[in-house]
């Protein structure tokens, strides 16, 4: 009975600790609310888990966290269910607290929570909250002075896994390590069998690949590799190989948007995808398998898919100034080599890079991202944020030409270089680490 009181106290607090912030900062309150809800009662989320009638679905990796968890939500939402979602990606524990803090009722039930979760933070949620399904999108190197290497992050979730004793896995048979989560649970696999490129951005990239060993201590090799670790590998000593595919597709990459073909059950489905580039091909996947598994069909997983939009950063499109931009997170070498290889080097470019605990103190990642993907840039590449100097030195070095580089701290008046040309039709591309992405989303800017 105190635990059921603390916790609709706990709703009232956050209420107030939203009104409050949003009266007195402005800010959005992504997870001020959450923080001071398990300040004044830990066991807050324990109770969450009553108010979904239905599924409880977790999103968890590296990259695309955000994306994926967005797509699934729509996907529910678009299928006519109620869903309670972390929309805004503030995926530690108190951001997941403050959604719900600031969601629930006492008669107010949700048919599914789909909650996008840090990596690190996963086996802390699992303890509180568990889940029904836990989709893994993929693991790369990221943050080394918060996470480690790439089998301490690795450990983080087999030991959330571990605590879920009926949780089912969908995951990325194409990236080695996350393959091997599913010793011990019910899991269903998606994966490319091919992609093909039809588009202006190449392919390669310069960017480094991790090298896995089997079980068994051997190197894996590859039939076919998509980018950074994911694609067939195989063990010539001992015959591991990649997973066989429940979800099994053939992508066609477009400029801005590709088609995938994903084969369930032995029937093809065909599937328009609104996004640019392979690694938003991945998230869909990603998404459409979980969606299938919830049981729901082709037309429904379409429809979502025809009118997401992409949201805080995540290829993100809006007005600045007149200007058509497209806004895209980077913060670890693999995904912002990915989205380096779809910038129009045609338009203004601005790089903001902060290096506060949100983005990681180690900002030498910027030495293995592929920016030489950036050489043939037309235009203005502006660097800005608390490593703008860094930046440039990086660019230089990539061999971008000095006199195309200008170094503006300020995101805000780097914003206004980059927006202040003559014609309407010249386009923007931001390219921001996290924290700086937040001050972008913060600015009042002129549409």
């Amino acid at each position: 009975m105190l635990g059921k009181l603390k916790f609709y106290s706990s709703l009232l607090l956050a209420r107030a600790a939203y009104f409050g912030i949003k009266v007195f900062t402005k800010s959005g309150g992504t997870s001020f609310a959450g923080m001071a809800v398990l300040k004044f009662y830990p066991q807050f989320l324990s109770h969450c888990r009553a108010y979904i009638k239905e599924k409880s679905i977790t999103v968890t990796g590296t990259n695309g966290k955000t994306t994926t968890s967005g797509l699934i939500s729509y996907i529910l939402e678009t299928s006519h269910q109620k869903v309670i979602h972390n929309l805004k990606g503030a995926n530690m524990l108190t951001g997941v607290a403050n959604v719900f803090a600031l969601n629930l009722g006492p008669f107010k039930r949700f048919d599914y929570s789909v909650i996008e979760s840090d990596e690190a933070y996963l086996t802390k949620l699992y303890d509180y909250m568990p889940s029904d399904y836990l989709v893994v999108t993929n693991l790369f190197r990221d943050q080394l002075d918060r996470y480690g290497e790439l089998a301490t992050t690795a450990g983080f979730i087999k030991n959330a896994i571990d605590k879920n004793p009926d949780l089912k896995l969908v995951l990325n048979a194409d990236d080695p390590l996350v393959a091997t989560f599913d010793r011990t649970k019910y899991a269903v696999y998606y994966g490319f069998e091919d992609v093909q490129y039809d588009c202006d951005f190449e392919n390669s990239s310069n960017a480094p690949a991790e090298i896995f060993n089997c079980p068994c201590g051997e190197p894996l090799q590859y039939s076919k590799r998509f980018f950074a670790q994911q694609g067939h590998y195989y063990c010539p000593k001992c015959g591991y190989r990649r997973q066989i595919c429940d979800y099994a597709a053939r992508a066609v990459i477009y400029n801005d948007f590709s088609k995938i073909t994903v084969k369930h059950d032995d029937i093809d489905y065909e599937f328009r995808v609104n996004l640019v580039g392979l690694y938003n091909a991945y998230n869909a996947l990603a998404a459409i398998a979980l969606a299938f598994e919830l049981g729901l069909n082709k037309c429904e997983i379409q429809k979502a898919l025809d009118g997401f939009k992409s949201i805080f950063g995540r290829t993100e499109k809006r007005l600045i100034n007149g200007h058509e931009t497209l806004i895209q997170l980077i913060k670890n070498p693999t995904g912002a080599s990915e989205v380096l290889k779809t910038v129009d080097l045609n338009s203004n470019i601005l790089i903001a890079i902060n290096d506060d605990y949100a983005d990681g103190r180690d900002v030498s990642w910027l030495w293995d991202a592929d920016f030489e993907q950036l050489r043939g840039a037309n235009r203005l590449v502006v660097t800005s944020g608390i490593r703008a100097g860094d930046m440039a030195v990086r660019l230089k070095y990539a061999g971008i030409p000095q006199d195309k580089i200008i170094v503006e701290p300020s995101i805000e008046k780097a914003i206004q270089i980059v927006s202040e040309t003559d014609s309407p039709d010249d386009k923007i591309t931001i390219l921001p680490s996290y924290t700086a992405l937040l001050k972008i989303n913060k600015l009042k800017l002129k549409k």
